[in-house]
């Protein structure tokens, strides 16, 4: 336990800054989950919908360091590969 005043304003830190990462972390898992969701139903209009905000989630959570810059690219073009192929097996 921490006991000096400097390491208990650490440990406040640690428990605010834990609580952030853990919400901006469910963020992106939520939104990852009701895209592949949409995309596995076969819903194009949801499934592009979806998309444009997950593409927006995953860049903020670049932006926080939640994500790695290239985790991140690398889940948007394997969504927009997914995306695509339904679209164009629904014409």
């Amino acid at each position: 336990m921490a006991n000096h005043v400097s390491a208990l304003k650490r440990a406040r830190q640690t428990e605010t800054r834990t609580a952030v990462n853990r919400a901006n972390r469910s963020r992106v898992r939520t939104s990852l989950r009701a895209l592949r969701e949409a995309l596995v139903a076969g819903d194009v209009k949801a499934a592009q919908a979806q998309f444009r905000a997950t593409v927006s989630i995953l860049d903020k959570s670049v932006q926080k360091g939640i994500l790695h810059d290239n985790t991140a690219s690398r889940y948007k073009s394997r969504l927009n590969a997914r995306l695509k192929a339904l679209a164009t097996a629904k014409v």
